[in-house]
């Protein structure tokens, strides 16, 4: 099958298109035809060498596909081959076929695209499980997400006024994101560059602060995030671009009784990723269906051009998700 495939670690360039093999679904595994699959942050990370695959997974890129059953494992009952599913993967996404856990595989809503389809799991329940199952979001709460412009923000804006319409969406993002954060949802949108978030937030809420900070940013934002956060307040970090170390001021954390939580959804063991993909088929899959709530595509590339999807990602240009076009229906 054609893959993409790594050559070496660095920049996108260490990208091809190659071949590899077919891969044969296990106990409780399908393997889905890949129509489409996208791009996440955390590919540019494993392509550089510093986010490798769990034990025994695959190690082409790749954590979401969207396609069709193609063959089905010992122990799978509900699935059959021409099924349109789209799911979470640990790895193997940027290729021709891929293995999907049969608990972890969705039913497409008829509503959506193959390529529409390929930027739901990876953003849409990561922003779900973090804000409303680990954070525990609530009607009347301030909510504060950084980095507008990306997939997970974009799905956690339309989350959170769909699933709590009563709560307050700050965001923070670049300028020439501003207008098309605030026509999402948001309530406050904060210029990174220009203002200072901290201020800013303390202003939005009359000084109480935010209830619950999404953030992927981490070291660099830790002491401003626990500042402005309130009391009682979550903050869930599920991501390290601005570093991974960094002091905490633990009498302000007692005081305010503050929580500071890690997440990662890739390493979650099978059934805890099945739970938590149950609870998203009845939450929010119906919002989709229905289009209450649609993912943004930025834009879609072929395959052979991942390494130039790659620079898209890595560019902040991209407003929603990048997608991957690997083969026709």
């Amino acid at each position: 099958m054609k893959a993409i495939v790594l050559h070496g670690f660095g920049g996108p360039e260490t990208m091809a298109i190659g071949e590899m093999p077919l891969p044969e679904p296990g106990m409780g595994q399908l393997r889905v035809r890949v129509v489409a699959t996208s791009v996440n942050r955390a590919d540019t990370v494993q392509r550089r060498g510093l986010y490798p695959p769990p034990p025994g997974e695959s190690e082409i890129l790749g954590l979401e596909v969207a396609g069709v059953v193609d063959a089905i494992g010992d122990g799978v009952g509900r699935w059959q081959t021409g099924d349109r599913v789209m799911g979470l993967v640990a790895g193997g996404g940027y290729a021709e076929y891929a293995l999907m856990y049969a608990e972890h595989a969705m039913v497409i809503p008829e509503s959506l695209t193959f390529e529409e389809a390929a930027a739901v799991p990876e953003v849409y329940i990561t922003a779900f499980l973090n804000l409303f199952r680990i954070a525990q979001v609530q009607d009347g709460q301030t909510v504060l997400l950084h980095g507008g412009g990306g997939g997970v923000n974009t799905a956690a804006i339309q989350l959170c006024r769909a699933l709590r319409s009563d709560c307050r969406i700050a965001v923070t993002a670049s300028a020439g994101k501003i207008e098309r954060v605030r026509a999402l949802g948001a309530d406050r949108v904060i210029d990174y560059r220009q203002q200072d978030f901290v201020g800013e937030i303390k202003e939005f809420t009359g000084g109480s602060g935010a209830d619950v900070i999404l953030d992927h940013i981490g070291a660099s934002y830790l002491a401003k995030n626990l500042s402005v956060l309130g009391v009682g307040g979550r903050l869930v970090i599920i991501g390290l671009m601005g570093g991974a170390v960094a002091e905490i001021n633990l009498g302000l954390l007692m005081v305010k009784r503050q929580r500071v939580i890690g997440s990662v959804l890739r390493a979650l063991p099978v059934a805890e990723k099945a739970d938590i993909t149950n609870d998203f088929v009845a939450q929010v899959v119906p919002l989709l269906q229905r289009r209450a709530i649609a993912p943004l595509i930025h834009r879609v590339f072929p395959l052979h051009a991942a390494a130039q999807a790659h620079e898209e990602m890595e560019s902040g240009r991209h407003f929603g998700k990048i997608v991957l076009a690997v083969q026709p229906v």
